[in-house]
């Protein structure tokens, strides 16, 4: 990707669905407070983007229900900020978490056993790399419903704005590219098929070593669309549905082509 140095893998996206459409296809409540972000094809690090969790509701004394959870849609800002960091610009270095280290990752440990979400997409960039020459891809699914990227999230406040409104921010998890993915990147983002969204969101649940060591089903993976687009994708100033649009490859294509 552009960045290449520093992100790993699935440093694009687009994400173009309203939350009132999210909230049915996750069975969700919408609790972005009509601050979701607009339609956004070309959806990159810093940007507030869309993620689902599962939470246990506040009572009247604000404190946590343990009797219920209730599932939602939250605003956050993608590229996650640790507890621990002196300012957020660290944020857009940890915008990927890899799923084999995050448990023991000090950026990441807390929040693979708390605070876990689900970021919808529907599909992600990738660029292939042949020599000199990136062909842009992107991976879609084939019945328009969104990919569940398991993602981390967690909330940091400015240690010299202690007063200030905290943030809350996200990673996207990756592991190793299977099937046809693996002949365009060596990694791909830990994809959730619906059956493993309860068991990922559920906030009583604090081991799920066995979800992030599981790779996505192969069956959904073979069911991607694997499309060629256009290097307008390479600039993030470049936001529209002809990025989504399927551009035969060319030979002389480089990273740095508009």
């Amino acid at each position: 990707m552009a960045c290449r140095e520093v992100i790993e893998v699935c440093g694009r996206y687009a994400a173009t669905k309203d939350p009132a459409t999210l909230a049915a296809e996750f069975d969700a409540l919408d609790e972005t407070d009509d601050h979701a972000p607009a339609t956004d094809y070309n959806v990159a690090p810093t940007k507030d983007v869309v993620a689902v969790v599962q939470r246990h509701p506040r009572d009247e004394d604000g404190e946590p229900d343990p009797s219920t959870t209730v599932r939602s849609l939250r605003v956050m800002r993608w590229g996650l900020i640790p507890a621990w960091a002196k300012d957020r610009s660290i944020g857009a270095r940890m915008i990927n978490a890899r799923a084999e280290k995050a448990a023991t990752t000090s950026a990441f440990r807390t929040s693979v056993a708390k605070r876990r979400c689900l970021v919808p997409a529907d599909g992600w960039f990738e660029w292939k790399r042949d020599g000199k020459v990136k062909q842009p891809y992107f991976m879609t699914g084939p019945d328009g419903h969104s990919l569940a990227m398991a993602g981390l999230w967690t909330v940091w406040r400015d240690p010299e704005d202690k007063d200030g409104p905290p943030v809350v921010s996200a990673a996207v998890l990756t592991t190793d590219a299977v099937g046809p993915l693996a002949d365009i990147h060596d990694r791909m983002p830990l994809l959730m098929s619906p059956d493993s969204w309860a068991a990922w969101l559920d906030p009583d649940v604090d081991e799920v070593s066995e979800l992030l060591a599981t790779p996505p089903p192969l069956e959904l993976v073979e069911s991607l669309e694997l499309r060629p687009v256009s290097t307008k994708v390479n600039n993030v100033r470049n936001n529209g549905p002809e990025l989504l649009a399927r551009e035969e490859e060319k030979a002389d294509l480089t990273l740095f082509d508009r």
